[in-house]
């Protein structure tokens, strides 16, 4: 997706590129595929969008697929037993649009709700600088977050936004969360899901780059290169070009990118020090409707989403965030404790039988946003401003790995491409509500 959203706008920008993908689909780990056992073209995991991801917002619409984005206003809770809560919006300006609907959430008692509502108004007012070297799970602590709030909300939230569980997750990437999710703007929290599997929202991105004389090759795997040049697997010659963007996860980097500009370039010193986290998606057939709900948040359970994936509920797809417990699991485990937890919280699914079952198991999803990850994340370009340019969710980008993170890291190394400033480029963030602004109530830096 770092390299779609570049190659989009330097292309808008007149320059021809040629995009280079080593698969047969674009989209990168948010794609999908054709599975032969279910004969379905199927996500690798389902992704979201939130209001507040302006820039994946802006690349669905330059790619001309806003369409293709469901948005849904509320969400829906449902603990062990089945009772359901609505956390969704009010016509009240935020902070406070979503107060009365959080107040009557059955999910929480009220000691709970009272501790969350004074914890995010210190999070409103928090610099995150001030936070680099803590984990979230310290923060909440400081903060004297019960545990029941702890497991039943801020758990769910953090583990599914940044991909680690609130004891290992850097507090400045949680904060940002709530700040910029939660509390700035009534349409922040909004959540956006894909009506077509993931692939099909990028395929256009080969008709405008074509139409603006450039060109996109799949299945080109690229085994060497430096600030100039390319190399393709199995082609007589390299590509040469004025300037190379270098798209890919940042494991890879090390098998493809020239040794001198690895010795010379100190980016290359930190990306060690980047660990991954991974997340399981599981696709589930049913004999019978089991969600009436366009999606779920199942409390205190292993699966943390469900969404549902047709009209009638009986095509579901759960997703299990920061899955390292998960991944030496079978499938057939996996299929029986999602199935379990699906049981257990949604009403009437237990009387369902399970026709088909798909595990996808992504290992290396995101980097892991540890407190200290920000000092080993690279900017796009290094000591040499002519020199190879990086893109990904993992550089700099000021947030964590997510679609708008990839987004703004394409935009952000086409700016640098193009000699001109990030923000020339990127989508400003939603206008922070007036009432938080005039309380001094929020941070504002991204």
């Amino acid at each position: 997706m770092a390299g779609i959203t570049a190659a989009l706008r330097l292309a808008e920008n007149g320059a021809r590129v040629q995009l280079l993908e080593s698969r047969r689909r674009l989209g990168g780990r948010a794609t999908s595929f054709a599975d032969k056992r279910t004969g379905q073209e199927l996500d690798n995991c389902q992704h979201v969008v939130l209001g507040c991801c302006t820039n994946y917002i802006d690349l669905c619409a330059r790619l001309g697929v806003s369409n293709q984005i469901q948005w849904h206003d509320r969400q829906y809770w449902f603990e062990p037993g089945g009772r359901e809560s609505i956390i969704g919006p009010w016509p009240l300006p935020a902070p406070a649009h979503q107060l009365p609907s959080f107040l009557r959430a059955r999910f929480l008692s009220m000691g709970d709700k009272i501790a969350i509502m004074r914890a995010l108004r210190a999070m409103h007012a928090m610099d995150r600088a001030d936070l680099a070297d803590r984990t979230f799970a310290d923060l909440l602590a400081d903060l004297r977050q019960p545990a029941s709030a702890v497991g039943r909300f801020w758990e769910a939230v953090v583990v599914s936004a940044c991909n680690l569980p609130a004891q290992r997750v850097a507090a400045p990437v949680a904060v940002q969360v709530f700040q910029q999710g939660f509390l700035a703007n009534r349409r922040a929290s909004r959540i956006g899901v894909p009506r077509v599997p993931l692939a099909r929202l990028y395929e256009r991105a080969r008709e405008v780059i074509t139409a603006a004389g450039g060109c996109v090759r799949l299945g080109a795997k690229v085994d060497w290169l430096d600030a100039r040049s390319v190399r393709v697997r199995g082609a007589d010659e390299p590509i040469h070009a004025d300037r190379v963007i270098c798209a890919v996860p940042f494991e890879r980097l090390g098998s493809i990118v020239d040794e001198s500009i690895r010795r010379d370039d100190p980016r290359f010193d930190r990306l060690s020090r980047l660990t991954h986290s991974p997340i399981l998606g599981v696709h589930l057939w049913f004999d019978r409707p089991v969600l009436r709900r366009p999606h779920a948040v199942l409390v205190e359970r292993g699966t943390q989403w469900l969404f549902r994936k047709d009209e009638s509920g009986r095509r579901l797809h759960a997703v299990v965030s920061a899955a390292d417990g998960w991944m030496g699991l079978d499938e057939s485990r996996i299929v029986e404790r999602v199935v379990a937890d699906i049981g257990a919280c949604i009403p009437g699914a237990g009387k369902a039988r399970l026709e088909q079952a798909r595990a996808v198991k992504e290992r290396r999803a995101t980097f892991a946003p540890v407190p200290g990850v920000e000092a080993f994340r690279p900017g796009a370009v290094g000591p040499d401003e002519r020199g190879l340019v990086l893109a990904g969710d993992y550089t700099a980008t000021g947030w964590p790995a997510t679609m708008e993170g990839a987004a703004r890291s394409g935009t952000i190394a086409a700016a640098a491409v193009l000699g001109r400033p990030a923000q020339d480029l990127l989508v400003l963030p939603l206008k922070v509500a007036l009432g938080p602004a005039l309380l001094g109530l929020c941070q504002r830096s991204v």
